[in-house]
């Protein structure tokens, strides 16, 4: 049988290309958004390209019904749900130590669906996956996109990071929780070069950080949406004796390796 997964928040950046990748390795993909139509219409077209069937759900999933209509559409449509990437996230860009710009209302939103969302969808699938390994003993498998700043302390304001330090420890939850059904692994992106951060803080502000990547991080590199997909696509389809687990993607830049402490050993 042909394997099914959802990735929320699929019509750009790093879902779109993990609903594409996935689907170039045979998957069926429901591909989700909540208000970009346009571009979810476009990664459908690239996931039929590569030869197998999608849907497309507009679903909000900081909304317990929608997390719901959208494993629901996906077994009407295939009858089994393999995996799930928990990609769909928000945030506010603020200067992180303007704590006067922080709100409750900014805490409640982005908790909402970076957190809340990641463990209602996880929720939803549940059933699918447990019915799958009780049937078959096919195991399912759950991908959490966090973020490099739930390691580090810094990101796009306090409620992001904090949300997505929470989604860390969530997944080490439901890695006991839900197993031996499916297995739970999350990846923590650094930056990435996607249009969601570029509209966030502005072109120049982009570009000094991409070209700051390149020049400082012990990989010299800035993250792509497709590598991003390889780590993510690693934790959902290969990874079989692994659960709990969480890899910086990052290009090393956890590791506060400065170009003055690398003269000594780095060309």
């Amino acid at each position: 049988m042909t394997k099914v997964a959802i990735v929320t928040g699929s019509a750009t950046g790093m879902g779109a290309t993990c609903a594409v990748d996935l689907a170039a390795r045979g998957w069926n993909v429901t591909i989700n958004y909540s208000r970009s139509k346009k571009e979810a219409d476009e990664t459908y077209a690239k996931v039929k390209a590569q030869g197998v069937e999608a849907i497309v759900v507009q679903a909000d999933v900081g909304q317990d019904a929608d997390c719901r209509k959208l494993v629901a559409e996906t077994l009407s449509k295939w009858g089994r749900i393999d995996g799930l990437i928990n990609n769909a996230a928000t945030t506010k860009f603020q200067n992180a130590g303007d704590l006067e710009d922080v709100t409750p209302e900014d805490f409640d939103r982005i908790f909402r669906v970076n957190t809340t969302g990641a463990f209602m969808m996880s929720r939803a699938v549940f059933p699918a996956m447990k019915r799958l390994w009780e049937e078959s003993k096919e195991r399912g498998a759950i991908v959490n996109v966090s973020s490099a700043g739930a390691i580090t302390g810094t990101g796009s304001s306090v409620p992001y990071v904090l949300s997505k330090g929470a989604l860390n420890t969530l997944t080490v939850m439901l890695a006991r929780w839900l197993s031996p059904a499916v297995r739970v692994n999350t990846i923590c992106p650094g930056f990435i070069q996607t249009r969601w951060i570029r509209d966030g803080i502005g072109a120049i502000e982009y570009n000094k950080m991409k070209d700051d990547e390149e020049q400082r991080t012990p990989l010299r590199q800035a993250g792509t949406p497709e590598q991003m997909s390889e780590a993510a696509l690693f934790f959902l389809t290969e990874a079989s004796n692994t659960t709990g687990q969480n890899i910086v993607v990052d290009a090393g830049d956890h590791l506060g390796l400065w170009p003055s402490l690398l003269r000594d050993h780095r060309t």
